[in-house]
């Protein structure tokens, strides 16, 4: 039997708080989560190269170009377009961060997006 601490929500709040939030305001926020660890492994955050991991950034990157590419149809431009930015410019990044950049069209998530150009 587990234990509740009254900081701990129970099962049910949660569930009826997710039912509560739209469709399109999860997508949008597992996107920038989805960005935000990509920056972080692509060391462009304040700490700089101290958790930078490109196999990692690669993962979270494709990921990310995974969820836009299915949900772009799924929620409005006024969403879709700075993901799309963003998506775009930690593609660079990575290219950038790269000591053997990838061809153009293999890099993460260009298989989503196509080749990504500066």
């Amino acid at each position: 039997m587990s234990e509740t601490s009254p900081d701990t929500p129970a099962y049910d709040d949660m569930t009826r708080d997710i039912a509560e939030v739209p469709a399109v305001e999860v997508i949008v926020t597992v996107a920038v989560n989805l960005m935000s660890a990509a920056a972080v492994k692509l060391g462009l955050t304040e700490e700089g190269d101290k958790y930078k991991d490109l196999d990692e950034a690669r993962k979270l990157v494709t990921a990310l170009a995974g969820l836009l590419d299915a949900s772009t149809t799924e929620i409005s431009s006024f969403h879709a377009a700075p993901l799309r930015d963003g998506l775009k410019s930690l593609q660079l990044a990575f290219r950038e961060a790269s000591l053997v950049p990838d061809e153009p069209g293999q890099g993460p998530g260009e298989k989503y997006t196509g080749p990504v150009y500066g």
